[in-house]
């Protein structure tokens, strides 16, 4: 039982090191996946405005829920 324990935690271990690149010297590290193409379909990006939510006022009072009566 113990024995297992060791190796996953030895292999947990592993690929922790192996998915953030502490591996990569070795040249034991993961592929990147990127989406160039994704900036390309972009129209005009530079026009987007981002502006901040317009603050709505609280309801004065909610409706008080009726209890069902038996």
């Amino acid at each position: 039982m113990l024995k297992l324990l060791i190796v996953l935690l030895l292999a947990n271990g592993g690929y922790y090191a192996w998915s953030h690149g502490a591996l990569s010297q070795l040249g034991l590290a993961p592929t990147r996946h990127t989406e160039p193409e994704r900036l390309q379909q972009q129209v005009h990006p530079e026009l987007l405005l981002v502006t901040p939510a317009a603050s709505t006022p609280a309801p004065a009072s909610a409706p008080a829920a009726s209890a069902p009566t038996n």
